[in-house]
């Protein structure tokens, strides 16, 4: 049987192509995934690594929680402590550490990096050992820096030139005094670092005689574990936390596995679907095989072989495809890795360098999968075919599916697929992450459930394009009559199609009713004419509010301040607004009371109002971070959103309980509205800063836009892998599909139809098919975007659903485009059958 089985693959290898295709395909996608995440991971890792070698011990400060009335609070890392963590047992020395958000831009102008890279840190001394100077000197007072080599390669800058530099919104100008060297990864990835002296480091970053870590170096034959030891006992329990070097690079290790983890999981999804769509094809194909060799299976059955053998032969010629697709998949799969690794670099988002990384798991992962998912896809069709009566078998009567069989196939369908609607139904009335679970369990039930009923929704579906068909004359109306001859193969073949344009579509919907309703929440809850912000979101300095209150044109301005607080013996979060201009910049529906900011009056979202049971003319009192407390009146409850929320109080009120106020954003109006001429006086006001987006309505949306048009291409893009895989089953089914239908073509020739009419009739054929799995895809994919927007809309009040009709009717014409190109090989196949050969065909 072994023997018998291999014969059957040689015999049948150029059948079996496009199955091997289709594995192969999935399998490079999973192990692609792995190597290229392995591959960065492994690159980071080495590089974050080097950074700890000057590090034997870290002392960094500890977390004071939240109790009673006092508001959570990061301990101090003073000088003293450093001098103590100095003259311990065993330390060599130590160096305090200080690092913040530093924004470099380049000689045009343009931020270096992306916003997260670019870091600013401190140069202790005049010979630091962490940063190898290569050119130059230490940096001394406001007006000096260093700049990593990388950097100054990338820029051209060198010793001597002058740089334009942000912290917190105000542009710095200071001089190159040196290039250093470093094995930080984020340089190594493309960001930047600047070093100032550290005096000035601290007050730039709002860390005045304090330090955000202290690195001690142990003495030569110290252990890193004895210095902890020795820190332990000299510095003062929970105001410090101590941790080895060995510790700081294992953590850093895993925090990188941890944050690539999301990505191999998110990309291993997507290749799921391509190996689940390309299960269809294998059962097709299997199924296809098994009935073309009814009677040589039969015959087998005759002379001896068991049910068990000839499901065994079945599943051996499909570990020998599985095996051949899984090891070609494998190579193509490390050639796909390292692709993207180059592909990295050539959008400048580069990575610290390191070699190709192939595991024994990937490699184990890449077999395991395409062999696994082969022999389960064709275990189906090996079991029908040991089922087959020997003696139906040698009179060419082929097993055809039993009224019995078809009646409990679409009651199990329709059973599911009611379990599916109702279960997705029910989670819709659910709120945010309760409704989730639910949600995925009633999308893979109706998915299922329309799967099992696609034979039963074929006839009356392809039925419909009967009056279009017509119009072809015979090839229409032969081509209508083979896409309803096998109900089960032609949902076999078009369910493949529908799960890629399911997901397309239903993502489709989700993210353009996302983005309408985030456009109009933008355009309903504001009413400044800008907002300015960091480009990487962090904190503005006061100075920027200031600055831009006395730009011309300038009416009104508020920041948006945030502080932490305890009210209730629970941490609420205060927003710091302008009292006095807050309601001209706004237009925040109000539910109770009115909108009145200053002195102790406050305004509170819904959502918190209800949290406290608070009503307009309610007190509460606030324990600031500063462990003040203060009565506050709840002058109005307003209805929030996910731009503005929470308790609005006057900067006046919270200013003085603040050590260091920041500003999220600030907002603007302007008396002549928006235009080109006043977005460049508020920029020239606040320096040309690359680091600061002054934005307007437009600028908002089209940021938003931008964002959900990058992310719907990625999916696009990954989900592509799956309609390719489509398509091969689609080309499959009709080449197979001809050669079982040889005997029946030769007759149509004889009788008259041309090449060009049986061409046509296997397009027509493909097209039909493609359009009903396309129609199907469409159809569920819309049903699944309302759903999720229905639950999405229980957290976001201004939600709306989108169809996005254009880009449907694009999906559609897609679907149809596959059918068209499916069709070209298997037609011209069959217009090319040697009529009187065909008709011999047994």
């Amino acid at each position: 049987m072994f023997r018998t089985a291999l014969r059957n693959v040689l015999a049948h290898k150029a059948r079996l192509l496009m199955t091997v295709l289709a594995v192969m395909l999935g399998v490079a996608f999973v192990s692609g995934t792995l190597v290229f995440t392995n591959t960065i991971s492994d690159a980071y890792q080495k590089s974050s690594a080097k950074g700890f070698d000057q590090v034997d011990v870290a002392v960094t400060p500890d977390y004071q929680d939240a109790r009673g009335d006092r508001v959570g609070k990061q301990q101090e890392l003073t000088d003293a402590l450093l001098d103590r963590s100095a003259r311990v047992p065993g330390a060599a020395s130590a160096i305090g550490v200080v690092r913040g958000f530093t924004a470099v831009a380049d000689k045009d102008g343009r931020l270096i990096g992306d916003g997260f890279s670019t870091q600013g840190g401190n140069y202790w001394g005049d010979k630091d050992p962490r940063y190898p100077l290569v050119d130059g000197r230490a940096p001394r007072g406001e007006g000096e820096i260093l700049i990593d080599a990388e950097t100054a390669e990338r820029t051209g800058y060198g010793v001597g030139d002058t740089v334009r530099l942000s912290v917190d919104g105000p542009v710095l100008t200071p001089k190159i005094t040196g290039v250093f060297t470093t094995d930080d990864g984020n340089v190594a990835a493309g960001g930047s670092l600047a070093l100032f002296d550290t005096v000035t480091a601290q007050r730039l970053f709002g860390k005045t005689g304090t330090y955000d870590e202290i690195d001690v170096r142990a003495k030569a034959g110290v252990t890193q574990a004895a210095l902890k030891a020795e820190l332990d006992r000299a510095l003062p329990k929970g105001v410090v936390e101590t941790t080895t070097g060995e510790q700081l690079a294992d953590d850093q290790a895993e925090a990188i596995a941890s944050s690539m983890s999301g990505m191999k999981q998110g990309l291993l999804v997507f290749a799921g679907i391509a190996l689940f769509v390309g299960t269809f094809i294998i059962a097709n194909t299997f199924t296809m095989l098994v009935a073309q060799r009814t009677k040589e299976l039969a015959l087998l059955r005759a002379v001896g072989a068991s049910r068990r053998q000839v499901t065994r032969s079945v599943l051996i010629e499909a570990f020998v495809v599985g095996a051949v697709a899984a090891v070609a998949g494998l190579f193509a799969g490390v050639g796909i890795g390292a692709g993207l690794r180059s592909l990295m670099g050539a959008f400048d988002a580069t990575v610290p360098d390191g070699p190709l990384v192939v595991t024994p798991g990937t490699v184990a992962a890449a077999l395991a999968v395409g062999v696994l998912v082969t022999m389960l896809a064709a275990w189906l069709p090996g079991r029908r075919a040991a089922k087959i009566p020997p003696v139906a078998a040698m009179s060419s009567l082929h097993a055809r599916a039993t009224t019995k069989s078809l009646v409990l196939r679409n009651t199990i369908g329709a059973l599911f697929s009611g379990a599916g609607v109702a279960v997705v139904l029910a989670a819709t009335t659910m709120g945010g992450s309760d409704g989730q679970a639910p949600m995925g369990l009633g999308a893979v039930l109706l998915i299922i459930g329309v799967f099992v009923l696609t034979p039963l929704l074929s006839r009356p579906l392809i039925a419909a394009a009967a009056p279009v068909l017509r119009a072809f004359g015979v090839s229409g109306k032969l081509a209508r009559q083979n896409s309803v001859r096998n109900p089960r193969r032609t949902a076999a073949t078009a369910s493949a199609l529908m799960i890629g344009l399911t997901l397309i579509t239903g993502m489709t919907v989700m993210a353009g009713s996302l983005q309408k309703s985030i456009d109009k929440m933008a355009s309903s809850a504001i009413e400044a004419d800008y907002v300015v912000s960091m480009a990487n979101h962090n904190p503005l300095s006061p100075d920027v509010a200031e600055k831009l209150r006395r730009v011309d044109g300038v009416t009104a301005t508020s920041p948006l301040r945030n502080a932490p607080s305890r009210i209730d013996g629970s941490t609420e979060y205060l927003t710091g607004v302008d009292g006095s201009t807050i309601g001209r910049l706004t237009d925040l529906p109000l539910e109770d009371g009115g909108f009145r900011v200053g002195g102790t009056d406050v305004v509170v979202d819904d959502t918190t109002a209800k949290e406290h049971g608070w009503k307009a003319g309610s007190a509460f009192t606030v324990s600031y971070e500063d462990g003040a407390k203060q009565k506050l009146t709840v002058a109005g409850v307003y209805q929030g959103n996910e731009m503005i929320r929470g308790i609005l109080l006057d900067t006046a009120t919270l200013a003085p309980h603040q050590q260091d106020p920041v500003d999220m954003q600030v907002m603007v109006k302007t008396d002549g509205g928006t235009s080109d001429a006043v977005k460049d006086r508020l920029t020239e006001a606040l320096g040309t800063n690359p680091a600061i987006k002054v934005q307007d309505k437009k600028d908002i949306s089209q940021e938003i836009a931008q964002m959900f048009t990058l992310m719907l291409n990625m999916l696009y893009g990954l989900l592509a892998m799956a309609v390719i895989v489509a398509v091969l089953g689609v080309v499959n089914t009709l080449a197979m599909s001809v050669f079982e239908r040889s005997q029946e073509i030769g007759m149509l020739r004889a009788i008259g139809l041309d090449r060009r009419g049986i061409k046509r009739m296997v397009r027509l054929e493909s097209l039909v098919i493609s359009l009903f799995g396309g129609v199907l895809g469409i159809g569920l994919g819309v049903f699944f975007g309302w759903a999720a927007g229905e639950l999405m809309g229980s957290t976001l009040a201004t939600y709306e659903l989108v169809l996005p009709w254009g880009r449907m009717a694009v999906f559609l014409a897609l679907a149809a485009v596959v059918g068209v190109l499916a069709a070209l090989w298997p037609a011209r196949r069959a217009a090319r059958l040697n009529m009187l050969t065909a008709i011999k065909t047994e």
